[in-house]
């Protein structure tokens, strides 16, 4: 969607028009050199969350569905359209990954008691277990990496560029 700040991606953010770009503040070297620093402690981690789920025998897309679905706020159950959400992916797209997680056993649909024309998505007990084992494994390396992490996020909130 086009707006006069811009438009907004997938995440919501905005994106800001090149000629608004231009009137932005410059980074200092120190301030670009923590972003890549943080940008690549993140993409150590996720590299590692995708060894972990292809070892645990399911795709990195398909433990982000697992661990959407049983970390959702409140319920154990989503529907297509919230986990379409929470992954940033098409209706049409989640509904796949939803037909793969049911062919695998690792999810089962339920029509939901209050609107027939939803269907909630709950995990089945192979995938609750599956996901155990992730999310063990999970914890355990953000214990190792927290603190760098916590020290990247430190200096990237600092405001001045005299670094």
């Amino acid at each position: 969607m086009s707006n006069r700040s811009g438009t907004r991606g997938r995440s919501g953010a905005r994106i800001r028009p090149v000629a608004a770009r231009n009137r932005l503040k410059r980074l200092s070297k120190a301030q670009y050199e923590n972003l890549a620093a943080f940008r690549y402690a993140l993409r150590q981690f996720l590299r590692f969350s995708e060894e972990a789920a292809q070892g645990a025998g399911v795709m990195p897309q398909q433990h982000q569905a697992l661990l959407a679905i049983k970390g959702f706020p409140g319920r154990d159950a989503v529907t297509v359209g919230e986990l379409a959400e929470r992954l940033q992916l098409r209706h049409h797209s989640t509904v796949e990954l939803v037909d793969r997680l049911v062919d695998l056993q690792l999810a089962q649909r339920e029509p939901s008691l209050t609107d027939r024309r939803q269907v909630h998505v709950r995990l089945t007990d192979r995938g609750e277990d599956i996901l155990a084992g992730l999310a063990s494994a999970h914890e355990e390396e953000l214990r190792r990496i927290g603190p760098s992490l916590s020290n990247l996020l430190e200096r990237l909130g600092r405001v001045t560029s005299d670094e």
